[in-house]
């Protein structure tokens, strides 16, 4: 396996007496698209924040391009090229899909403008939203107002938030949530194309989406990682059939 970008080591967080984080330990690679599935209350939105400096552990390291980045804060942990999406989208619904990827440009430069009117005008921050907007496929809709799109398009465009910032590695919590049928096969495709650039870490539960899209995939029950491997594996993983996937089976057969 290649030298991981991403190391957690003994990880682990409780929350009085339910243990979210259960010793994780877990290696991606630059390069893979790796998916952490589970059920409601696994403990993989707590992972993702404490991947992110939201959260912080009880115990355990996070080291992530040959740096511990345990203690880090959040910001400190974005410069370095650790991006996330959120489960629960927040944007700017009354400025435009453009106005909001430049926002996210503004602020991992750290430019000072005294008004947001002059921040509109500024080149060095348009044309980089623009080229994050076209990555995600809203190119098109860089001019509309974000109270405008539709749930899918806000998924998008909070990737494009995310790309904005340069990031080395995306933490993507959830992306298809809430999403039709026709928006969730336009954001495989998103990934798909995303991964062959980037390295991701994705908590999903569409696991149509998880097993078109995962090159190792882990599993977390109760906090704790019941197994990890490439699709064909955790598939056939008895524990994994009885812990979480179930009836889903003939769903990620195909």
């Amino acid at each position: 396996m290649p030298e991981p970008l991403l190391e957690i080591d003994g990880l682990t967080k409780r929350f009085g007496g339910v243990v979210a984080s259960d010793d994780i330990v877990l290696a991606v690679p630059a390069g893979e698209l790796h998916a952490i599935i589970g059920p409601n209350g696994a403990g993989k939105t707590t992972l993702i924040g404490q991947l992110t400096g939201e959260i912080a552990p009880d115990a355990g390291h996070v080291r992530f391009a040959g740096h511990d980045i345990t203690a880090l804060p959040a910001y400190q942990r974005t410069m370095l090229g650790l991006a996330r999406s959120f489960q629960i989208t927040s944007l700017f619904l009354d400025f435009t899909a453009l106005d909001n990827v430049a926002l996210a440009v503004q602020a991992h430069a750290g430019h000072s403008f005294r008004f947001w009117r002059d921040a509109r005008r500024e080149s060095e921050l348009r044309e980089p939203a623009r080229a994050a907007l076209a990555r995600v496929g809203l190119g098109q809709r860089a001019d509309v107002i974000v109270a405008n799109l539709s749930h899918g398009e806000h998924r998008q465009l909070e990737i494009a938030m995310a790309l904005a910032t340069g990031p080395r590695m995306l933490l993507l919590d959830e992306p298809m949530a809430g999403m039709g049928p026709e928006e969730s096969v336009r954001m495989v495709a998103t990934l798909r194309e995303l991964k062959q650039e980037l390295t991701i870490l994705l908590v999903e539960h569409d696991m149509e989406a998880v097993f078109a899209l995962a090159d190792r995939i882990t599993v977390l029950v109760y906090g704790r990682v019941i197994a990890s491997g490439a699709p064909d594996a955790i598939r056939a993983n008895a524990d994994v059939r009885q812990a979480y996937l179930g009836e889903q089976e003939a769903v990620t057969d195909g």
